[in-house]
Parts: structure tokens; C-alpha cells; sequence
């Protein structure tokens, strides 16, 4: 176990939950937790949402996630209006997560949960930098770019055994 390789990992909520939904699944994130900490030496692990005013289901959620170790990273989420006047929710972290993870430097190993394009030019310097990343995602929603320039990607179809509910009473 001493000899596993030094990762930190990094959650965009959002998109993780539309490609978990895409591909009809829903992660045990305890068991992500173990699973990862099986194959690499955990530095940490973060979480990053955007928060409604009023959701005690997602506050739930999050109090589930920092009670089994997740740094939970939060923000309110805005509501905007599109060219049509049509009313969308947004909270994006891509620059929260890009400034974490080149602030995590004593990880060699970057773990990623999104299928964001967006991520592409940050996997590219991190290359440079030496250091490797593993994307985990969806079928349907791992970009292209993405998955050209990570070291290794990982799909949350293929990780069935990860997806069983349990029980966070069993925490306490």
C-alpha cells in the first residue's frame, strides 16, 4: 500500500451528475472513496456545487460527503436569462478546479470526475508539468478533446459495483 501512487481528486458535481443520469447510474461515493484509495494514495478528495437558496435534499447530500471525508466546495447558484428570456441555473467551477489543482502539485496523479472540454488545455499543462491525470465520466458525455488528452479515462457505466445505495446511518 505504501508503494500506490500520490492522487488528488477533483468532482464538478453538475457534470458528474448529468453523465451519472446519462448513462443510469448513481455512485455510492463511499465506495468511490474506497475504490480510489485502493489504487492510489489519497491526498484529497473535493466536491464541487452549486447551491439553490432553498434544497435541504443537496445540503443533505453534501453533509453526507464531508461526513465520509469530501472537501465540499460551494457556491450559490445564479439564475440567468438566455437571448430568449428563458431563465437557466449556472454555477460553474471550472476556474475553482483549475486553481486547485495546480495548487495540489505534491499529487503526480490528478483525478478528474467531468467530462468538461473545458479541461482539455488544463490536462495539457499539467503533461508538461509531468504529472498524469485519469478522467472519470459518462459515454455520452466524455468530450472528445477530453478524452484525447488524459492519460486514462474511465467510464461510471463500467463501475457497477460502486453504484449500490448504502446506508450513512452506519457512519455515526
Amino acid at each position: 500500500m505504501i508503494n500506490l501512487p500520490k492522487a488528488a481528486v477533483f468532482i464538478e458535481g453538475s457534470n458528474i451528475y448529468f453523465a451519472q443520469k446519462k448513462a443510469g447510474i448513481w455512485l455510492d461515493w463511499l465506495k468511490v472513496k474506497h475504490f480510489l484509495g485502493s489504487k492510489y494514495r489519497i491526498g484529497s478528495i473535493r466536491y464541487y456545487v452549486g447551491v439553490r437558496k432553498r434544497d435541504p435534499k443537496m445540503r443533505s447530500f453534501l453533509k453526507k460527503l464531508k461526513k465520509i471525508g469530501f472537501k465540499v466546495v460551494t457556491k450559490p447558484v445564479k439564475i440567468i436569462k438566455d437571448e430568449s428570456g428563458r431563465e437557466l441555473e449556472k454555477a460553474n467551477f471550472d476556474v475553482e478546479i483549475t486553481a486547485d489543482i495546480l495548487q495540489s502539485a505534491s499529487a503526480g496523479i490528478v483525478i478528474l470526475f467531468t467530462g468538461d472540454s473545458d479541461f482539455a488545455y488544463l490536462v495539457k499543462v499539467l503533461h508538461k508539468k509531468g504529472r498524469k491525470v485519469v478522467v472519470f465520466s459518462s459515454r455520452k458525455t466524455l468530450s472528445w478533446e477530453l478524452k484525447l488528452s488524459t492519460d486514462k479515462y474511465i467510464f461510471v457505466e463500467d463501475l457497477r459495483e460502486l453504484t449500490k445505495k448504502i446506508s450513512f446511518a452506519r457512519l455515526r
